[in-house]
């Protein structure tokens, strides 16, 4: 049984600041999808596996992701409560679904949030010349985490100028190099979109094509981590389903148009022989010293990536704590007494990342299945409250927030749910990518029976523990009465 929030945990003490504007909460998620990040990551692989036809799937996976946006957009208007995919797949199908959405999401945050810093700290390691060996940058990617957790204590106004600034950063580097490239450095035609079409098996399920479309499924995701901060942002219910439409739809784009400047602009030389196309099209082209101001971009790009991931992950968890959801819960739900940051958390973060980091080095294949995880993880825990609002809508329950799509909503979220399943079994599909190590093909079944069998334990163990938190809890006293009136509505489920 599950009860409604004790007292002392709704007095002001135990709230967040709300700080952030629309403006702040798009940034936020514009930083952790970053353009940079979500091309950087995949590109080398994508275009090695399917040549430069793998473009399209930018485009087919957006679109659905925008479905996905769009009935994410209807959850955060109707429940704007620090959590997101957590707190409304509670809300739609009840505390036990509710736990285990949360549980896949935040195990992909924490595992997303390690890579993205031992990526950052091969940029570094580049910009500043360094010849790091794999502990050595271990080790770097510990100092990130750790500053990453300090800028996080320092407050808003430092999450908010750091991702302003990646956000800059980013359309310099992406768009302003893209145009660049497109009109003084184009090596070949549009046609080469359409190269291996016509190739037999392309588009089968363990061809290329399908196999990059799961790559580039890294890339669309992370708009919804707007609902992570809910309640850090000004007039959520209004604010919060523009950024997470905005976020996604900017990406889009940017993402979009940077690949095919890169894909136009490979010398083939480089298309047939570079582990690193990107960044070598842009050394070849560009040359050396431009090639270095685009890795500081880059550098940017991922830092703030990992912030972002980093926030997030601390937010899910004080989320859970508050419910007394998770073991330590009264440890983990203390706030700084001057900013309202969630430090105990942050920490608790913090040091499950710095684990995976280690296990990186004294287990690798270990930590390659973790890896393999973060992208299917992204997927299945957006499928929990997907299915939810799929099953609340057509039980007749579903009540809508200030931001609805009307008669439109159950259509798109049916092609929602669907799209995303696809793309989740896409992605989880044991392909050979390991022929050494063939349990690896198996990374995220492995890792979702992995999950499932910790997970339930953990929840067995503070089930009757947990409270309930209504959207009046985490009134913090400025919303309009209007606002407040709604905040009492029944929860669908």
């Amino acid at each position: 049984m599950t009860g409604n929030l004790p007292v002392e945990d709704v007095h002001a003490d135990h709230r967040l600041k709300r700080e952030f504007s629309l403006w702040s909460a798009f940034a936020f998620s514009f930083a952790f999808i970053s353009p940079i990040v979500a091309l950087y990551a995949i590109f080398g692989l994508a275009y090695s596996t399917a040549g430069p036809s793998f473009w399209w799937n930018f485009l087919i996976v957006f679109a659905g992701q925008l479905l996905v946006a769009a009935v994410f957009a209807e959850l955060v208007s109707r429940w704007p409560i620090e959590g997101s995919i957590y707190q409304w797949s509670r809300r739609l199908m009840g505390p036990a679904f509710g736990w285990g959405a949360g549980w896949v999401y935040m195990w992909t945050l924490i595992v997303a949030m390690s890579a993205v810093s031992i990526f950052a700290a091969g940029f570094v390691a580049n910009v500043f010349g360094w010849d790091l060996s794999p502990g050595q940058q271990a080790l770097v990617a510990w100092v990130i985490l750790l500053l990453g957790t300090a800028a996080n204590i320092a407050g808003r106004l430092v999450i908010k100028v750091l991702m302003t600034g990646s956000i800059i950063a980013e359309i310099i580097g992406s768009v302003g190099l893209g145009v660049w490239l497109l009109l003084f450095h184009r090596e070949n035609s549009v046609s080469v979109l359409t190269e291996g079409f016509s190739t037999d098996g392309f588009l089968s399920l363990s061809g290329p094509f399908l196999i990059t479309m799961a790559f580039v499924g890294w890339s669309f995701v992370g708009f919804e981590s707007a609902g992570s901060i809910a309640e850090e942002v000004h007039n959520p219910r209004e604010n919060l389903p523009k950024a997470v439409i905005f976020s996604i739809v900017f990406i889009a784009v940017i993402v979009t148009f940077s690949a095919l400047a890169i894909i136009l602009s490979i010398p083939a030389d480089i298309a047939k022989n570079s582990a690193d196309p990107v960044y070598d099209t842009l050394r070849f082209q560009l040359g050396d010293t431009a090639a270095k101001g685009a890795e500081v971009l880059f550098t940017i790009g991922f830092l703030a990536s990992f912030l972002a991931l980093q926030t997030s992950a601390s937010r899910i968890i004080w989320s859970y704590a508050r419910d007394h959801a998770l073991p330590a819960s009264p440890s983990l739900r203390k706030l700084t007494k001057g900013q309202k940051q969630p430090f105990v958390a942050l920490g608790l973060a913090t040091a499950v990342g710095s684990a995976i980091i280690l296990f990186s080095q004294l287990a690798p294949d270990f930590y390659t299945l973790l890896l393999n995880f973060t992208s299917g993880g992204f997927y299945l825990a957006f499928l929990f409250p997907l299915i939810g609002n799929l099953v609340v809508r057509f039980r007749g329950d579903w009540q809508p927030g200030p931001f609805s799509f009307g008669r439109w909503g159950t259509p798109l979220a049916v092609v929602a749910t669907v799209w995303a399943a696809f793309q989740f079994l896409n992605i989880a599909w044991p392909r050979d990518f390991y022929p050494d190590t063939p349990f690896l093909n198996w990374s995220v079944a492995l890792a979702v029976l992995g999950l499932a069998v910790i997970g339930g334990a953990m929840y067995l163990s503070v089930r009757n523990k947990m409270v309930t938190v209504t959207a009046s809890d985490v009134d913090n006293f400025e919303d309009d009465v209007e606002t407040g009136r709604q905040s009492h509505e029944k929860p669908a489920g």
